[in-house]
């Protein structure tokens, strides 16, 4: 027979062979050599990516600025920002979401154990997106996108080579410092900007992968790129001008600057909330504010035009005032109508011309009040005086836009080079960092997470997950044991059965030694009888912790005498044992932001009640019931499907205990499990169908529903969702993402309405069911036959939505399922096309607009998860719509 699939096993055994081979390659480098080899492809693969974005942004806006001159400036301006927002726009939503905006609070997300993307179509798509935003015309910065491509390549890497979840995080963190190292050929501030805003860590291996990173990714930068702050000759005869009669300006200037700095991000936050409420696809936002840019662009002097051009605003001093003033508004509007439609690049660059423009005006204006009042300011005069000023507020700026005072000051002065700024940088920066945050604190990146629903813990407090902990909390509370007077012979039986690789001895409660596979070695090596008590060949006095040890000396005795498991006795009584396996989970459980105890593994969940019926039907449908208000019609869901299939109906009830107790000797009550329940008796008289019952213990409730799916051989899963999650990393919720996983069987999630926060009884009348024509809108389709008999006047309309650059033709595939409804049902099919930007914005538009009862939806069970990483269909559709949503996960 052909094989069906050859293309895809030599790609597993391609992706095998490699996956030895990086393996064999991790073998013989050490980790610390590992790290070196790491952070230098980062370093020379970010200086390689801020030279293109360099050379490439000045390239595209000189043409820009060249056509300008053949053609109306008024119209060829406006055209390319509008064009090349949209392409901008389009190439992010298309390929990487990911790496929309400016791509810092992403990499801070990441550091924050957030799990965002960060891989090679990332950076990629981040550099194509940021070279045509910018190079269209849009005030943006590229600065902040070469810290995400940065970061992303080192996230590639990780994977390529993996390693520990701490070890990946400083690799980000490299990645990031050489990304900002790269775009400002300033090595030091790069590792500062990470330690300072992102990562706030300054242990050995982090301070010393970053350091090499931004060293190799700024002179890769500076060698082939050239210096990012020419140095004229006319500014390196500057000379700054600072005496302790200027500190009170410089303090006035940090305030300004502190005070506008707020003003910025406030702005930008609107800006963002704004367009959100613009119901645009990327593509049309980016796109738009392009646009608009153009046409204020066009309107500007010719320096305004480029953004490489305003350098001059802090090299030279040659502008009016009222030149500087216009640069300021406009650089400052320009910035917020880019930043907030979501098009890729950074504020670093504006921040730094803005404080550049408001440096030059405070001591314009301090000079001008010296020569009018007559009143001696320790103003002085000439260009040393004014461009000192300028560099001093583009650290104060960028100070209080980030909050990373310390990056300010060090990136100015790696740009100039010039130590005698020092002084009046660190002024004017600090100043500018106290002001903002008595009136805001947090910096930009905080509040844009924040407006994506990402809270992030401090650092304090993710670093110290595990402090605390006591061998108590973490051992496993049920051991198997061994008697010291159990021959070789059972003492060899009981190894064979169990999985485990060694057991302590224990005679009376107390423990006497510990028997492992390497003492069952001594009985070969020694020739012994295998009729000898254990006693023989077990390691008494063994290493052992009390319960009340804190974790990190049970893993000091692990590491010091090369243990795999410490008993944990209390008064020489056994009372659990701790294996590295329970360290590693109870690390993985605090880093994955669970906030319940944690311990060993969940034990299997434990059956305390049931009730069987005939097992006459041709499948099984299980329905988890947990909220009391939704569970009369989301078992009514589950009648139909079941009468109209034949299945069986298998109800479940869920009680969670704690992990430090057995599910099978611990005590509950079910009353009020068994009353939940007793709805199924009325059930069972209206529809005719089998409905068995079950009440299980558990210690995980997604693993009990995985375990009635496998024991009850389920074909089908209908659950109730509440339509939003509390928890950024999770889509749908911790139980609801589990099942979606791993079920092998077909999900249905459904989202009851909700009426000023109360239960309605829904309505099943008027359906909407979104279909672009595939197979997993048809398995939705499928069960609409069934459902719809839970309404007298059923009405159903198939609606298809289409993006407006999609070509309109014929819809053979809705025309299809049409036919295929109405030779099914008796309900009146009404077949719907929709032409919009947004499918979200689109269904719910349409369902309000026919005050549709239900919501229908369908995706694979990888479809449905990355549409919601995404943002897109099923939790927008659910979390804004005010009817019952139902979400159908086919089989694969």
């Amino acid at each position: 027979m052909v094989d069906p699939q050859p293309r895809s096993r030599f790609h597993l055994l391609r992706s095998a062979w490699h996956q030895i081979n990086l393996n064999r390659l991790q073998q013989k480098i050490r980790p610390r050599q590992m790290a070196i080899v790491e952070a230098g492809l980062i370093g020379v693969i970010s200086g390689l990516a801020a030279v293109c974005l360099k050379q490439g942004v000045g390239w595209l806006g000189s043409g820009r600025l060249q056509m300008a001159t053949l053609y109306p400036d008024w119209l060829i301006l406006p055209v390319i920002g509008g064009i090349g927002g949209f392409l901008a726009g389009y190439t992010i939503e298309r390929f990487a979401p990911e790496a929309a905006g400016s791509g810092i609070p992403q990499v801070k997300a990441a550091l924050g154990y957030i799990p965002i993307t960060l891989n090679t179509r990332v950076a990629l798509v981040k550099l194509a997106s940021t070279l045509i935003s910018l190079g269209s015309g849009l005030s943006l910065g590229r600065q902040g996108p070469t810290v995400q491509i940065g970061a992303a390549i080192a996230g590639q890497l990780s994977q390529w080579l993996p390693t520990s979840p701490d070890h990946r995080r400083q690799l980000l963190a490299a990645g990031a410092a050489a990304g900002l190292a790269a775009g400002f050929n300033a090595p030091i501030a790069g590792v500062l900007f990470v330690i300072e805003e992102l990562l706030q860590d300054v242990s050995g291996l982090t301070l010393g992968t970053a350091i090499l990173a931004s060293f190799i990714g700024a002179v890769v930068s500076r060698v082939l790129g050239g210096e990012e702050l020419p140095l004229t000759p006319n500014l390196m005869d500057i000379y700054p001008y600072f005496s302790v009669s200027t500190i009170p300006l410089l303090i006035l200037l940090g305030a300004i600057a502190g005070v506008l700095g707020i003003g910025l991000i406030r702005g930008l936050l609107l800006g963002l909330r704004l367009n959100r409420r613009l119901r645009l696809g990327l593509p049309w936002r980016v796109g738009l504010a392009g646009l608009i840019s153009g046409a204020v662009i066009a309107t500007l002097p010719t320096i305004l035009r480029n953004n490489a051009s305003l350098q001059s605003v802090w090299i030279t001093s040659e502008l009016s005032w009222q030149m500087l003033l216009l640069i300021f508004i406009a650089k400052f509007a320009l910035t917020l109508i880019a930043f907030s439609s979501g098009a890729p690049g950074g504020l670093f660059a504006p921040s730094l011309v803005l404080g550049s423009a408001l440096g030059y005006l405070v001591s314009y204006g301090a000079l001008g009040l010296q020569n009018t009042l007559g009143i001696p300011l320790g103003v002085g005069s000439g260009v040393s005086y004014t461009t000192t000023f300028a560099l001093a507020g583009m650290a104060a700026f960028f100070s209080a836009v980030t909050r990373g005072p310390i990056t300010a000051i060090v990136i100015v002065f790696e740009m100039t080079t010039d130590f005698d700024l020092v002084l009046p940088l660190m002024i004017a920066s600090v100043s500018s960092y106290l002001v903002a945050e008595a009136i805001s604190s947090g910096s930009i990146y905080k509040y844009v997470l924040a407006w994506n629903g990402i809270h992030l813990k401090p650092l304090q407090q993710m670093e110290s997950r595990l402090v605390g902990l006591t061998a108590a909390d973490i051992m496993q509370r049920r051991v198997e044991t061994l008697s010291s007077q159990m021959s070789l012979t059972e003492a060899t039986q009981a190894f064979a059965r169990s999985h485990h690789r060694g057991f302590p001895v224990v005679d009376e409660g107390q423990l006497v030694g510990i028997v492992t596979q390497t003492d069952l070695a001594k009985i070969n090596q020694q020739k012994l009888e295998e009729s000898l008590p254990l006693s023989t060949i077990m390691t008494v006095q063994p290493v052992t912790v009390r319960p009340h040890d804190p974790l990190p000396q049970v893993l000091f005795w692990l590491d010091r005498y090369k243990l795999s498991r410490l008993p944990v006795v209390d008064r020489y009584k056994l009372v659990g044992i701790i294996t590295r396996a329970d360290i590693i989970r109870a690390e993985t459980d605090r880093l994955s932001g669970k906030t319940e105890a944690v311990g060993p593994q969940p034990e299997p969940s434990y059956v305390v009640y049931q009730t069987r019926d005939p097992a006459v039907g041709q499948g099984r449908l299980l329905v988890p019931i947990a909220n009391p208000k939704t569970a009369g019609p989301l078992l009514q869901m589950a009648a139909a499907i079941a009468k109209s299939r034949r299945y069986e109906l298998e109800c479940l009830q869920v009680i969670p205990v704690s992990r430090l107790r057995s599910p099978a000797e611990t005590a509950v009550s079910t009353a009020t499990s068994r009353r939940l329940l007793k709805q199924t008796n009325q059930l069972r008289r209206d529809w005719q169908i089998p409905i068995h019952t079950q009440i299980r213990v558990t210690h995980d409730v997604s693993q009990a529903i995985l375990e009635v799916i496998q024991t009850q051989h389920i074909d089908m899963v209908l659950m109730g969702w509440k339509g939003v999650t509390d928890a950024p990393d999770r889509i749908f919720g911790s139980v609801v993402d589990t099942i979606i996983r791993q079920a092998s069987c077909r999900v249905i999630l459904v989202k009851f309405p909700l009426q000023n926060s109360q239960f309605q009884v829904p309505a099943f009348d008027r359906w909407l069911v979104p279909t672009a024509g595939g197979g997993n809108s048809h398995d939705a389709i499928q069960l609409l036959p069934f459902l719809v008999k839970l309404s007298e006047q059923p009405e159903i309309r198939l609606c298809y939505v289409s993006r407006p650059q999609q070509a309109i033709g014929s819809f053979p595939n809705l025309d299809k399922e049409t036919s295929y409804l109405k030779n099914r049902t008796s309900a009146v099919v009404i077949p719907v096309t929709v032409c919009a930007a947004s499918v979200s914005d689109a269904i719910i538009d349409l369902a309000d607009k026919n005050q549709c009862d239900v919501i229908m939806l369908g995706a694979t069970r990888e479809g449905l998860l990355q549409q919601v990483m995404s943002g897109n269909i099923p939790e927008e559709i659910a979390r804004r719509s005010n009817c019952t949503v139902i979400l159908v996960r086919s089989v694969v």
